[in-house]
């Protein structure tokens, strides 16, 4: 309210308070007889009597004031001084001070109706509609959130007051600048408020966020932070990692072609290339990738025998990746590989692999035997033909034989000296006769 206004207030309320004390004064005259001493006498007595019941309200320059008789409303009070002429203590003033702005009392629905224009001249309406919610700021610092269809008044005064009303219909997302700046409010119940009507959440690197709302999908949301009003709505966020992931498929046991049971571990790596899609197609996409696998690992080990297994586990590998394949490309997931870590057999079957691998192992080490002794006969036979038909090798092959023999030989005599013994053991030509 200007100081017009104010001045205009206030000399009425002091005008309507003066013809009350007329009246009061007339009246208590009226009810007492004069003195026979002095006509001056009752006079004097009545105003001294009657300045008892004045009472004084002070509203001072930072206030506002709320003027009540017997409970009930009367006006709104500008800085002053006020004197009522109050016998049987009616008269309530309530004071308010403008540097604390929001006007929180029992009658603000009741002074929109009944007193719009002292209102208006007073005080901030803050009053939103069903599908909208207005944001309160003093000096520039949120003060409040006024949720839809809700009404709140507050003092006009040295406290610069600011509404930004959001109709929700319109908007979803927060600019980045709004939500830091509600999510940073320092004041507790403040941030109470913010976070009644914001959902905010942060999407690591990496990973990508399905916006849902009220239960159905909105949008991918990448990395960074993200604020949604939540007001009349439901808001949810799921975070999919869209780096190469791992999936362990452990203990699977699987019959063979030929009916030996086996327990199988496989790896499998697989990435997200669209996670929207992926969330859309399936209800659960890891799960379905999960029991895949295991269908796929059914039918390449059930088509094949334990030999064939043993013999080259990488079959298996190709035909389970070739079954992932194409399927879950279409879902928007990229099955990278998939391998085998582990075939375990059961306890009786790892006895008779056993023992027919000691039985392959000693055939073959048997074969191999039998050659290297067939071929160091068929080497002998060699050497005896040649020795044969040279009698040169043979002399060299006893020469051979002397010298291992005389390598065993502590000590030898030799009569007839080196020649002797050489004339006796080894011709190196025919012996002449005579």
């Amino acid at each position: 309210m200007n100081l017009k206004r104010l001045a205009e207030v206030e000399r009425a309320i002091q005008s309507r308070n003066a013809k009350q004390s007329k009246v009061a004064a007339w009246t208590v005259k009226q009810s007492e007889s004069p003195s026979s001493d002095s006509s001056l006498s009752p006079l004097t007595q009545q105003g001294e009597r009657t300045m008892l019941f004045y009472r004084k309200f002070i509203v001072r320059k930072h206030e506002r004031g709320l003027l009540f008789r017997d409970g009930d409303f009367q006006s709104f009070l500008a800085p002053g001084e006020y004197r009522y002429l109050d016998f049987r203590q009616a008269i309530a003033v309530e004071t308010f001070d403008t540097s604390k702005p929001a006007f929180d009392h029992r009658l603000v629905d009741y002074l929109l109706d009944a007193e719009p224009a002292a209102v208006g001249e007073l005080l901030e309406t803050v009053e939103t509609s069903a599908g909208e919610i207005a944001l309160v700021f003093f000096n520039e610092q949120l003060a409040a959130v006024a949720g839809p269809a809700s009404k709140g008044l507050y003092w006009k005064g040295p406290v610069a007051i600011r509404i930004q009303r959001i109709t929700l219909e319109n908007e979803l997302a927060l600019d980045k600048a709004l939500a830091r700046r509600l999510l940073s409010v320092k004041d507790s119940a403040v941030l109470a408020q913010v976070n009644r009507a914001v959902y905010a959440i942060a999407v690591p690197a990496g990973h990508v966020g399905l916006l849902y709302v009220d239960g159905k999908f909105s949008e991918a949301l990448d990395p960074g932070s993200h604020a949604f009003w939540k007001v009349d709505r439901d808001i949810a966020v799921d975070l999919v990692d869209l780096r190469v992931r791992t999936l362990e498929v452990q203990g699977q046991e699987i019959l063979t072609r030929d009916k030996v049971a086996l327990r199988i571990n496989v790896t499998a790596t697989y990435q997200f290339t669209d996670a929207a899609k992926a969330a859309q197609l399936v209800k659960d996409p890891l799960d379905h990738l999960y029991k895949e696998i295991q269908f796929g690992l059914r039918a390449a080990v059930g088509t094949r025998t334990l030999d064939n297994l043993l013999e080259d586990k990488s079959n298996i590998d190709r035909d389970v990746a070739d079954y992932l394949g194409k399927p879950f490309a279409a879902l928007g997931i990229d099955v990278k590989s998939v391998g085998v870590k582990d075939i375990i057999l059961p306890g009786d079957m790892k006895e008779l692999l056993a023992q027919v691998v000691e039985a392959e192992k000693a055939a073959q080490a048997n074969v191999i035997r039998r050659r290297e002794e067939t071929n160091a006969t068929r080497s002998l036979l060699n050497t005896a033909k040649v020795m044969e038909s040279n009698s040169v090798a043979l002399r060299l092959k006893e020469l051979e034989t002397l010298e291992r023999v005389t390598g065993n030989v502590g000590s030898l005599s030799v009569y007839g000296g080196l020649d002797a013994v050489m004339n006796g053991l080894v011709q190196l030509g025919p012996q002449k006769e005579g």
